[in-house]
């Protein structure tokens, strides 16, 4: 009899172990609409060319919305944000249809992207940007044509996610656009 209870209070265990890693799963990214404002500018993300990204906290049911990758990688650095973070979406430019249109649901786990730094093109904001692809193929391609450095999310150094970028609160600056 003690036997069969300890492998049912076993069994238990396992089942509500399985049920938090289900619950600790990150929810899916949302598609991108005219509601969509940026956290850091408080403009329409879809006015701007270049990659967006998205923040889906504990607390909320609807992402934090960017006009960039690179500002999306920054509330990740910066220090007074929220860090009951559960997922970052970023653009996916493999499958972009172009550059000034990122497309409205083609999203990809910021930490399994590949992120092209220092290339010639520039984000939302006219900022230099952290492109963000799926694949390092198509990275590297990107990396030829238009210049920059192949790296991934852990490893985007975090002076060129906010040098020149933030304002006196710490939060990043709206760069001005460029025409």
């Amino acid at each position: 009899m003690r036997q069969l209870l300890t492998v049912m209070v076993l069994a238990g265990l396992l089942a509500l172990g399985a049920c938090q890693r289900q619950a600790e799963a990150p929810p899916p990214p949302f598609a991108m609409t005219e509601d969509a404002m940026g956290r850091y500018c408080g403009m329409n993300i879809l006015e701007h060319a270049g990659p967006k990204g998205q923040i889906i906290l504990a607390k909320y049911d609807e992402p934090i919305w960017f006009s960039s990758a690179r500002d999306a990688i920054a509330f990740t650095m910066l220090p007074e944000e929220p860090k009951d973070i559960r997922a970052i979406y970023v653009s996916d430019m493999a499958k972009a249809p172009t550059w000034d249109e990122p497309g409205a649901d083609n999203w990809v786990d910021a930490r399994q992207a590949f992120f092209v730094i220092g290339s010639n093109r520039k984000g939302g904001m006219g900022a230099a940007e952290a492109a963000p692809f799926s694949t390092e193929e198509a990275a590297t391609a990107f990396a030829g044509a238009h210049g920059g450095e192949v790296v991934r999310f852990d490893a985007v150094p975090r002076d060129y996610i906010l040098e020149q970028q933030t304002g006196a609160n710490g939060a990043p600056a709206p760069s001005r656009e460029v025409h």
